[in-house]
């Protein structure tokens, strides 16, 4: 009886040494299909956009307002699993600012119980403990660094639009517009991903909400310094009265030096962010380098108990040192 399981136990592990090459293989390629498909559907896309107006983006922000309101409210099964974890509005928070339509609750319990099906699949393959919960936690991080890189390439677009924006409110409000008004002309005349902040400010006071109040939600959204400025110097307009045009003149120069400066000083530590880059990877090629020419040597760090925590101290050292000197050359302007 031992025998025979263990043969199904073998022929088991034969068949998904076949079937995992070509599923892998099917979704890279779908993957490839879809990338192409999407740039050939993309100009058209754009020109069917420019030809049905401004509906389409009006639907969208109305449906954003809608699904930011509605998170958290829904009583769906990941809310209830999930959605009692302090973390969750954090994450939800940095979904909105990477402008992605995912609930935080159901992100979380798709990824996790992806994770836990990958553990459980590499280990009725046989495969190593610490290997299956490496993959398990990548599974977790992946999808989170990758939004937190999403969300700061927006953020980062979204500060080089804000001089354009405020010289635009500002022209706006000397040709006689309300502070409504020039919102609206953001709205419409910008491109994402500022364009779609200042709709959903201007469908909020359009549903009722105070304007102010809509601003304040923006730059609790946001998150940005210098829309905080816009925002406190509208309200003490508000409040006190003035000239808005001249302010908004001012906070848009104040932050064009500020990106004039912050671009100089970036091209002045480009050198030491590439050093760190280079003494991060160089350990890798060492040693991928040494497992060609000399597999014997090099092997000694897989499958030694001490090379295993040599190389894991090594790595934990390389990321100290990829983040030290990230701090150092990471100048706030």
């Amino acid at each position: 009886m031992t025998a025979l399981i263990a043969q199904l136990t073998l022929a088991a592990s034969d068949v998904w040494v076949y079937i995992l090459p070509a599923l892998g293989s099917m979704l890279v390629a779908y993957g490839i299909y879809e990338v192409v498909a999407e740039g050939k559907t993309s100009q058209s896309k754009k020109m069917q956009d420019r030809l049905r107006g401004d509906r389409v983006k009006r639907e969208k922000a109305v449906a954003n307002i809608t699904r930011r309101g509605a998170i958290g409210q829904a009583g769906t099964f990941a809310d209830m699993v999930v959605g009692k974890f302090k973390f969750i509005p954090k994450l939800q928070v940095l979904l909105d600012q990477a402008d992605v339509d995912w609930s935080a609750s159901q992100m979380m319990l798709n990824v996790s119980g992806a994770a836990v099906l990958t553990m459980l699949v590499l280990w009725a393959l046989q495969v190593s403990p610490f290997a299956a919960v490496g993959c398990g936690g990548a599974i977790v991080l992946l999808p989170i660094v990758w939004i937190n890189m999403r969300r700061k390439r927006r953020m980062n677009k979204l500060g080089q639009q804000l001089p354009d924006v405020f010289e635009m409110m500002s022209q706006a409000l000397r040709a006689g517009h309300s502070l409504a008004g020039a919102v609206q002309t953001v709205y419409e005349q910008m491109p994402p991903p500022i364009a779609t902040e200042f709709a959903q400010v201007y469908h909020e006071q359009n549903l009722g909400v105070k304007i102010e109040e809509a601003l304040q939600s923006m730059a609790d959204r946001v998150d940005s310094l210098d829309v905080r400025f816009f925002v406190t110097a509208v309200m003490i307009q508000r409040q006190t009265g003035g000239d808005l045009a001249e302010v908004l003149d001012n906070i848009s120069g104040v932050i064009r030096e500020r990106i004039e400066l912050a671009g100089l000083v970036r091209g002045l530590t480009a050198e030491g962010r590439l050093s760190g880059w280079v003494l991060f990877a160089l350990p890798t090629v060492v040693f991928v380098a040494s497992m060609y020419l000399n597999p014997n040597y090099a092997r000694v760090l897989l499958e030694e108990p001490r090379g295993q925590i040599m190389l894991m101290l090594a790595f934990g050292m390389q990321l100290m040192g990829i983040a030290m000197i990230r701090w150092i050359v990471n100048i706030k302007v």
